[in-house]
């Protein structure tokens, strides 16, 4: 088997549904496998999974073990050559694995020195282009090893300023050109099964928020080179599975306290350093995230089907992605209908036409909801149509 998808789930049982779809679609002509791993979900998550997927590998974890306990159970499971790292709240383009798995197969040009890394046994973890609900580039798609000084620079918004101070998010590379990266999101992460267990896969001693990083510098302790790659993108509904709040906070710094103690020298001023700038650096994503109640003047169903929908604004319809024009003095939330159209027409149509003004949401037929997210620090919206009916 070429490729096994691990998808790690803890109450998000409509976005996992959506990416599951996706997935589904992106694996069609690909010899490969989807895992769900849940990490005891108190919502109806299992449920849909045995009802709109009974074909999926299930795994029902008794308590929830963290992500990478979850993650590791998985792997430990997967059948496929190559393994992918994906968030439920995620939805993939249907060319998304084709791609990736064409360019470390083959001599594909749109990695520079992939096919040499390939050859030479170096290829570490590919990542990809993420978005987040508005079609806006997610920057943490790429970053830098954070180091004590990088991690200044980040935590007190020097990056911002110059691209001297560019390395936490590897801004050495714009968002649509492929290279390496040091560290790559755990959202999606696609690399060789055999080396994700050479390197002990994610470190179950972090309950999460450093295993990503944690990951991908053992990768590269390792000897080989991550790579960034922007020939595909994902929407990465990134506020959904996690809110901001004291929980959060406390194992953020953990998790910051155990990937220095773990890989760099300890020092009582650097550990102090890091415990102010990890609690300010939560307290301002705590502060970033809210459900932002935006006033929507009127609603585009895109779609090729007769939809019906009980919203409770105007409601336009257009069967044709290319055909939209935008009225810049109203709210417009757009909403698709994936049984019309790819999921990659739909994620180029997100970043093409990315607005102020603009929203986005997906509608599921099967569960009768309408789901998204209007900002990347969202923790994201669902409206369940059957209860506004």
């Amino acid at each position: 088997m070429q490729l096994s998808v691990i998808i790690l789930n803890y109450n998000v049982r409509y976005f996992l549904e959506l990416c599951v779809l996706s997935v589904q679609k992106a694996i069609q002509n690909i010899d490969a496998e989807i895992i769900v791993v849940d990490n005891n979900s108190s919502d109806d998550s299992c449920a849909m999974m045995k009802e709109y997927f009974p074909n999926v590998k299930l795994i029902e974890n008794k308590a929830n073990f963290g992500f990478p306990k979850g993650n590791n159970i998985g792997v430990d499971q997967a059948k496929g050559e190559y393994i992918c790292i994906l968030n439920p709240d995620t939805v993939v383009a249907e060319d998304t694995f084709e791609k990736i798995l064409n360019a470390v197969t083959s001599s594909a040009v749109e990695m520079p020195n992939l096919q040499h890394a390939t050859r030479n046994t170096q290829l570490g973890i590919i990542g990809c282009k993420l978005i987040d609900g508005t079609g806006n580039f997610l920057p943490e798609s790429k970053r830098g090893v954070p180091t004590p000084w990088v991690a200044f620079t980040k935590i007190f918004g020097l990056y911002k300023i110059s691209n001297v101070f560019g390395k936490y998010y590897a801004q050495h590379l714009s968002e649509n050109q492929s290279g390496k990266a040091d560290i790559l999101v755990g959202a999606f992460m696609v690399m060789k099964r055999r080396l994700y267990l050479e390197v002990g896969g994610f470190d179950e001693n972090c309950f999460m928020y450093s295993d990503d990083i944690d990951l991908s510098y053992m990768v590269k302790k390792s000897g080989r080179e991550n790579y960034y790659f922007a020939e595909t993108s994902v929407i990465h509904y990134k506020g959904e599975s996690t809110v901001r709040d004291e929980k959060y906070m406390k194992r953020f710094q953990e998790a910051m306290n155990f990937f220095y103690n773990k890989h760099f020298k300890k020092s009582l001023f650097f550990s102090g350093f890091m415990k102010i700038g990890a609690f300010v650096f939560s307290k301002i994503k705590k502060s970033q995230q809210k459900n932002r109640s935006i006033a929507v003047d009127n609603y585009i169903l895109f779609s090729k089907n007769e939809v019906q929908l009980a919203l409770e604004k105007p409601i336009s319809f257009q069967s044709n992605l290319l055909e939209f024009s935008l009225n810049k003095n109203k709210h417009t939330e757009i909403i698709f209908d994936f049984q019309s159209f790819s999921f990659k027409e739909i994620i180029d149509f997100m970043q093409k036409h990315k607005a102020a003004t603009i929203t986005y949401k997906m509608y599921l037929p099967q569960s009768k909801v309408i789901i998204g997210s209007n900002h990347a620090n969202d923790i994201g919206e669902i409206i369940n149509l059957s209860k506004i009916a």
